[in-house]
């Protein structure tokens, strides 16, 4: 399956995600701030939540069958490029948004997610890049594949903690924290796995577990950050607005060591560099 078709599957799968989106900000009436089950005791409701997660699933699966197809077709993981780590980023961002809104039901997080996909969507459609078979030799390892992936999905994880950290601080409430809370520590989890694995790819492709690159050094600010908003909820003596601007500033630092750090002079000869690929 080529790139030519990518269009066609990803117009499907963000028009499902927009119908669902729309239906969960305007017909789902539940008590979304609510924690307890009863606030989706209306059977309206309950049937609108079910409509909203099929649609998502589906998109999601129409989704998903695109990068097989184009998987398939390349020969090798669709992991290697900028354009390439984008579609997954989509692919992760409203699997996390499921989540988020079957666990905890706020009926607004499929629309900003169902936003950004559609926006890393659009620039693969609009900034179309040349996909090619090829790997290089340190890419050619086992831990390509689980380094990558974790690290993506640890991102649309985190991406979500960010939005209900928006959303206290215009709200004004504490009442995000505690969903933002299961969220950073799922993030974290697969960002601790993605530094793991990525270290043992560097013993094995460069010798060194650990060589000060700007990728490597911002992926450890970021997953310092993220510690240290672990470490002052459990304390419990700073206030929401201290946690959220902590949850804000790691999400800032995921977008430096995705992207940013790729338009650092020092990052040229990085093996983690995506602009010239």
């Amino acid at each position: 399956m080529s790139w030519d078709v990518f269009w066609m599957f990803a117009s499907v799968a963000v028009c499902l995600w927009v119908a669902a989106s729309a239906l969960a900000l305007f017909f789902d009436k539940g008590d979304h701030g609510n924690h307890s089950r009863k606030a989706y005791g209306s059977r309206f409701s309950s049937r609108i939540r079910t409509l909203v997660i099929s649609l998502i699933t589906v998109g999601l699966i129409v989704y998903a069958s695109f990068i097989v197809g184009f998987w398939i077709s390349l020969g090798r993981p669709p992991l290697r490029t900028t354009g390439e780590t984008r579609l997954w980023y989509s692919f992760f961002m409203m699997i996390s948004a499921l989540i988020t809104y079957c666990r905890w039901g706020y009926r607004w997080i499929p629309s900003f997610s169902t936003l950004v996909a559609t926006v890393f969507v659009c620039l693969n459609l609009f900034k179309p890049e040349i996909h090619d078979e090829s790997l290089m030799p340190a890419l050619q390892s086992w831990w390509f594949i689980p380094h990558v992936s974790v690290y993506i999905f640890s991102y649309s994880v985190l991406a979500c903690a960010f939005l209900l950290a928006i959303a206290g601080m215009v709200k004004r409430s504490d009442r995000f924290l505690e969903p933002a809370d299961t969220l950073v520590y799922i993030g974290i989890c697969f960002l601790s796995l993605g530094m793991l694995s990525g270290s043992l790819w560097a013993k094995q492709a460069w010798g060194n577990y650990w060589n000060w690159d700007p990728k490597e050094t911002w992926a450890a600010i970021t997953w310092c950050i993220y510690l240290i908003y672990i470490h002052a909820r459990l304390r419990k003596k700073q206030s929401a607005t201290a946690l959220y601007i902590l949850l804000i500033a790691g999400f800032i630092g995921l977008q430096l060591c995705w992207w940013g750090v790729n338009y650092l002079p020092s990052a040229q000869e990085s093996m983690h560099t995506y602009i010239n690929n």
